[in-house]
């Protein structure tokens, strides 16, 4: 019996190791401090990601980006980079990243274009799958002709924002 019971737990967590790893470095990145394997899955936080590589990002997706409203009306001269936020109003992380939204749009008016969807509403979830998005939130950025240049997932701070958008010349 003893020995049942041992290979069911040593088979449970081989499992839990297995399915866990992609997530193991999320906490550093999104602020949870729970020494959980699966943080990336339960917070929406999942670590950085490299830039796409071209063609990478349907060509439609671009178009939602650059269609969307944003709080100040952008002059076409100016705009370097557009800042796609995918997340959810339900979202701690998300929500974490609502202040670095409003900061860079106060520190770069004209130059950087910010959207955010919403993909845990029906137009959302189809803007988060024309992006390819795997965890919330995750921010894309494109530069001035609509290209995807970098992209990260979970929540990323201004500075780090903040450096990024310098590499396309937002000044």
């Amino acid at each position: 019996m003893k020995k049942i019971i041992k290979r069911i737990m040593m088979l449970l967590l081989a499992v839990f190791f297995i399915a866990g790893v992609p997530y193991l470095k999320t906490p550093s990145n999104c602020g949870a401090v729970i020494p959980l394997a699966f943080t990336g899955a339960i917070f929406g936080c999942g670590g950085e990601k490299e830039p796409a590589k071209q063609g990478e990002v349907n060509e439609n997706a671009v178009a939602a980006a650059t269609e969307n409203k944003t709080a100040e009306p952008e002059k076409k001269g100016e705009l370097k980079v557009t800042f796609v936020e995918l997340g959810s109003l339900n979202c701690i992380p998300c929500r974490m990243m609502q202040p670095v939204m409003q900061e860079v749009e106060k520190k770069y008016p004209g130059q950087v274009k910010i959207v955010f969807h919403d993909v845990w509403t029906d137009q959302g979830r189809a803007d988060g799958a024309k992006f390819r998005i795997r965890v919330i939130p995750t921010q894309v950025f494109l530069d001035k002709n609509g290209k995807e240049y970098y992209r990260h997932e979970g929540f990323f701070p201004f500075e780090e924002v903040d450096k990024i958008l310098k590499q396309k010349g937002v000044k």
